[in-house]
């Protein structure tokens, strides 16, 4: 029914992205591969899905196994809403404002791994291949930092929608909250692309799910993907193509408090029984539930995703603490990254500002056996391809 309301209502918009889709299915439009394995991490639909914290999670599965943990592996993003242009390597003294704030938090994650923004991937990953050619070419003058070593495998950050690159592994995230048979395309609903393009993942990740799901509910939800034969002992079931694909389904576990300022950061606040809480994502609502188990809410700032903070924000948070003297003040790690971009917060909120990490986890632990060995399988056939 969604499908036939996008048809009908949207029309140019479906139709738009229907023949550009048909356009590079049968080579009209060039899609390029890279010469290191690509794992591309992306969705359907527009923001939400958890895509920062599943790569983080990538990244840790590949540096635990023997096969990656001493290689150099890298990640490129768009890095929307950064003022930046071009190719740039991300840094750890950088700022959300120069790169943007999902690949500098995830630079600070990682530490070792490369982070790049570069709004064309196919540029971006020959950069990543080849720092050298930075030094030749008129936009990698712009790069700021070209210190890098060449980079054996490349995580692209949202990148299913870029078609110009064919990534060697495709995983897909689709929110349990949001299942795409009854959502809608753009304006309507929350839908990028047509759901359709769910055949071409060779993965699929079910996010955000409750902590524990019988089999057959996982059964069921997988059906309302178009995907039939599903074996929860295998994570694998058939599309409409048939193609077999595995899913699996995670869930987010929060973290304990952590200071945005270090330095300053008093984490006497942390034992408050108040808390005012203020987020710039796509979704606050499962952060909400959460802290609402262990504090009373006092006050809320729910601004738009990415929102970048400035002074008249700060001024209204600070009010809201002063109000409420002894609350601690929370946000999320996406947030913070954003928030340090500012240089007069008070050093009485500084104390008092926290944010609260967030991991993956998998619903069982054979789904992460599962996933774990199915990708570096998969990788092991690179060379061979």
């Amino acid at each position: 029914m969604s499908v036939m309301i996008d048809k009908l209502i949207l029309a140019p918009y479906w139709l738009t992205l229907k023949m550009r889709h048909v356009f590079y299915d049968h080579g009209l439009f060039r899609s390029y591969p890279c010469e290191v394995p690509t794992i591309c991490v992306g969705n359907i639909t527009a923001g939400g899905t958890g895509k920062t914290p599943h790569t983080e999670m990538i990244l840790e599965t590949l540096l635990e196994s023997d096969d990656w943990a001493f290689r150099n592996l890298a990640v490129l993003s768009r890095g929307h809403k950064r003022s930046s242009r071009g190719f740039q390597q991300v840094g750890m003294d950088g700022s959300a404002a120069f790169c943007g704030d999902e690949p500098l938090q995830i630079k600070k994650g990682f530490p070792a791994v490369t982070v790049a923004v570069d709004r064309s991937r196919l540029e971006g990953c020959d950069f990543l291949c080849h720092p050298d050619k930075l030094e030749g070419s008129r936009k990698g003058r712009k790069c700021h930092n070209r210190d890098f070593p060449p980079s054996d495998l490349i995580v692209l950050d949202d990148a299913f929608q870029y078609r110009s690159l064919r990534p060697f592994i495709s995983i897909v995230l689709v929110d349990w909250n949001r299942p795409l048979n009854k959502d809608h395309l753009l304006p309507l609903g929350r839908l990028r692309d047509l759901p359709e393009r769910l055949r071409k993942a060779d993965m699929i990740i079910v996010t955000k799910c409750p902590v524990y799901m019988e089999n057959w509910e996982k059964a069921g939800w997988v059906k309302t993907l178009g995907i039939s034969d599903f074996d929860t002992s295998s994570c694998e079931g058939v599309n409409r193509d048939g193609r077999k694909v595995k899913v699996f389904f995670t869930c987010i576990r929060y973290q304990e408090l952590q200071p945005v300022f270090p330095e300053d950061g008093d984490k006497r606040f942390t034992y408050s029984k108040k808390l005012i809480l203020f987020t710039g994502i796509a979704k606050d609502t499962p952060l909400r539930m959460y802290l609402s188990d262990r504090y009373k809410i006092v006050r809320r700032f729910n601004f738009n995703d990415h929102h970048k903070y400035r002074a008249m924000d700060i001024r209204r948070i600070m009010s809201a603490a002063q109000e409420n003297p002894t609350a601690v003040v929370v946000s999320t790690v996406k947030d913070s990254q954003r928030l340090m971009d500012c240089k007069k917060v008070p050093e009485t909120l500084r104390q008092r500002l926290f944010q609260i990490p967030i991991k993956v986890v998998f619903l069982t632990g054979e789904e992460k056996a599962i996933f774990t060995s199915s990708l570096l399988g998969r990788l092991r056939e690179f060379r061979s391809e």
